[in-house]
């Protein structure tokens, strides 16, 4: 009898508490929502994905242009055909990688999109080398037209890069820190870490296409 007097007194306390809980919660709630923490998470996350948008906009740019570079550059050089074909076959590896929006929050993925613009970066840079033996190729104002698009686009894949891990870098701070950890789990648990660029020689500018 005891015992049964003892759990239902204990009732009301539980229901009390767990009253009281929501109540905490739901004031934190109505706190956050009237300083804009609580859809801090989702905006940051959507800066992050349009930055990245933007990277890819600037990678297809550069893509875009290297088959009338290469054409241009067979038509003074065709005994490089090493390297032409280097350029041709990096930019169709690179073409091949599929990117959407699940990219970013895979390693793997992000990697392989990454290596692959790393190899091409490569490959043209061994293109424009080769130009300096080419006086005529050098002064062709195709040659100097593609030149000039391939210097903007080189600065702004520099651009795109550094705002997009100031934005990956703002999410994920958000993510790993209270308030906005306990915001994504409770309200947006789908939320994940973003990949960003990692560190490669002279990453910090975009190649010198000058000649």
């Amino acid at each position: 009898m005891v015992s049964m007097l003892n759990a239902g007194a204990l009732r009301p306390t539980s229901a009390a508490a767990r009253l009281l809980s929501a109540l905490t919660i739901l004031l934190v709630a109505i706190g956050l929502s009237g300083c804009g923490a609580i859809n801090r998470v989702p905006t940051l996350e959507e800066q992050a994905k349009s930055s990245w948008s933007e990277v890819q906009n600037q990678y297809q740019r550069r893509a875009d242009l290297i088959p009338n570079l290469v054409e241009t550059v067979k038509g003074y050089a065709q005994q490089e055909k090493d390297v032409l074909i280097g350029v041709t076959e990096a930019r169709a590896k690179a073409s091949s990688v599929k990117v959407d929006a699940s990219t970013v929050s895979d390693p793997q993925k992000f990697k392989e999109f990454q290596d692959a613009q790393n190899q091409l970066s490569g490959a043209l840079g061994r293109l424009l080398v080769t130009v300096e033996k080419y006086p005529d190729l050098k002064s062709n104002q195709n040659f100097l037209a593609l030149q000039s698009q391939l210097e903007g686009t080189e600065n702004r894949i520099a651009v795109a890069r550094r705002d997009y891990i100031g934005s990956v870098q703002a999410y994920n701070t958000e993510l790993r820190t209270i308030p906005g950890r306990w915001i994504a789990a409770i309200l947006y648990p789908e939320a994940k870490p973003m990949e960003t660029f990692s560190a490669t020689p002279n990453a910090d500018r975009p190649p010198n296409v000058k000649f």
